[in-house]
Formats: structure tokens, C-alpha cells, sequence
């Protein structure tokens, strides 16, 4: 049984390229949890989306059973500057949301962004002059500048905070934090499941062109391809498409954007109660939403 004009009762709201995606998946598969399809509906923050009305979004989650806990998550809503309504938005409709913002290494998280636009035909340039040319690289691992209006707007207890690092290597005392969370009656019950574990396609660091999907996936142009054209053509135009090697950020660069993040990091040692650095990041304890430490005067 199912009923209408059901909003999310939790949102992951980014960080973008941070396992989101696995997390929502994951998430899908619980039995008394409903997740939006598509997974990320960008409604309070892409005005194009928000122009369709509360109606349309409400819609997304009209199949979900009474009792099941809805959720969405979009990674857009952790995009500022380029989506400023995001927040004003959420809040008229869902006065007291329960949000998870997952964060990763954000020199890393850069580099998967950069490779992940990269193999859209977004950026075409190398990671140092992109760094300079698309601000967006840096800002969206500012985690401080991202969530710090979500907690003044929220407060500090709506948000859980979760590492990609502590994610992967405790998928499942993660999952049952998270279900904690989110209100799930038994977290225990919660299981992470290897087969529905997301594919990070951006990995492949293949870059996508007009047809991709066609070209590379029908069974009679891969047949034809095959037969017509010549493995060494094929071998070069492969070439032009993959990014054969990890992009490398010089150290001048590498300084740079150390100093910024680490600066932004400040804004988080309240919140999350200790002092996050770069260099540190990777060795941040595990914390739950009930194991912050509350906001020091």
C-alpha cells in the first residue's frame, strides 16, 4: 500500500564522486527502505527541476509502502556557489530533513571529478590547467564551505557525517549507522550486498563521445567495426579515448590546494570535534551521528 503526497524522510546530499551512488544503491536494496528513481532528482537545486513542482517531486516516492523509510540523494545540493537556492528551497518544503553528507579525500574526490568530466568531454585540458580554468574542481571539496549553511540552517544533529574511507573499509557497521540514522527500527537487519555494489564508470577513464553508447554497444556495429576497420586504427582511436595514466597534480599545485582545503577544514572541527587536516584525513575516527561531539562555546 502506498499513498500520496509523501516527501524523503533523509537525503544523501553529496559530496559528489564520494560513493554516493553505492551508498543509494545499497540503501535501494533494504527491505522497509524506498529510494527515488532516478537516483539523483536535483529538485531544490536545478531551477529547470523545481519548475516542475512539489506535485512531481512528491511523485517520486508515491510506490513507496507506508512504512517504508524514502530517501534521495542528490549531489547537487553540496554544489555551491552554482546552486544557491538549495537550502531556501528545502527548507519551505521539508522544515527538519535528516541529511548525510558523505566526504572523501578531497584531493581525491578532485581527481575523480576532474576524470569524470574528463570522460564526459566536459574539460579536455590537463588536471593543472583545469584546476585553474574550473573552479568547481576545488569548490566541491571545500566540504566546509558546503554543508557549514546546511548546519546553520539545519543544525548540527540533522546532518551525519560519513568517511568514503571508513565506508569501504566498514561497509557494514556504516550501513547500520547510517540506518540508525535514518530511523530503521533494526539497523542490524541491514545488509551490505556485494552484487549490488555500484560500478564507478568513470573509473575506465573512457571519454564518451555523441553515440557512445550505440557504437560501443550494439551488437552489429561492434561486429562491424570489427570486420571493417583495422586493429590499428581501432588501436589509435582507443588511444584518443582512454586516458591511459593516473593525472598527475604538480606540487605547486599540490600546495595550493592543500592550503586552500585545509583552511576550509577549519569550519568543520566543531561539528565533527576533532581538527581535520589533509594530511590527516585518511586517519579520521569513526564517528556516528550519535558520537559527535557537541559544538564547543
Amino acid at each position: 500500500m502506498s499513498r500520496s503526497g509523501r516527501l524523503p524522510d533523509f537525503i544523501i546530499i553529496g559530496a559528489m564522486k564520494s560513493a554516493t551512488s553505492t551508498l543509494h544503491k545499497q540503501l535501494s536494496g533494504q527491505h522497509g527502505i524506498f529510494m527515488s528513481t532516478p537516483k539523483e532528482p536535483n529538485f531544490f537545486s536545478d531551477d529547470a527541476v523545481y519548475a516542475r513542482g512539489l506535485d512531481w517531486y512528491q511523485g517520486l516516492f508515491s510506490e513507496a509502502p507506508d512504512d517504508a523509510i524514502c530517501g534521495e540523494s542528490s549531489t547537487h545540493y553540496t554544489k555551491l556557489p552554482d546552486y544557491p537556492r538549495t537550502i531556501e528551497r528545502l527548507k519551505s518544503a521539508i522544515p527538519n530533513p535528516k541529511l548525510i553528507y558523505v566526504m572523501r579525500d578531497p584531493i581525491e574526490r578532485l581527481i575523480s571529478h576532474y576524470i569524470h568530466q574528463w570522460s564526459e568531454g566536459v574539460i579536455s585540458c590537463d588536471i593543472n590547467t583545469a584546476i585553474d580554468r574550473y573552479p568547481e574542481l576545488i569548490n566541491y571539496s571545500c566540504y566546509g564551505m558546503q554543508i557549514r549553511p546546511f548546519i546553520e540552517a539545519f543544525g548540527e544533529a540533522s546532518i551525519m557525517p560519513i568517511f568514503f574511507h571508513q565506508l569501504k573499509a566498514a561497509h557494514q557497521s556504516q550501513l547500520e549507522a547510517v540506518g540508525r540514522f535514518i530511523g530503521v527500527t533494526d539497523p542490524a537487519s541491514l545488509r551490505w550486498d556485494w552484487d549490488n555494489t555500484q560500478d564507478n564508470i568513470s573509473g575506465k577513464r573512457i571519454r564518451k563521445f555523441y553515440g557512445y553508447n550505440l557504437m560501443m554497444n550494439s551488437p552489429l556495429l561492434v561486429w562491424l567495426r570489427r570486420k571493417l576497420v583495422p586493429q590499428s586504427l581501432r588501436d589509435h582511436v582507443k588511444g584518443y579515448l582512454r586516458m591511459e595514466q593516473r593525472p598527475a597534480i604538480s606540487e605547486a599545485q599540490l600546495i595550493r590546494i592543500t592550503a586552500i582545503f585545509d583552511q576550509d577544514f577549519k569550519q568543520l572541527s566543531d561539528w565533527l570535534g576533532f581538527e581535520l587536516t589533509c594530511l590527516s584525513f585518511n586517519q579520521a575516527p569513526f564517528l556516528s551521528a550519535q558520537s559527535r561531539a557537541p559544538k564547543r562555546n
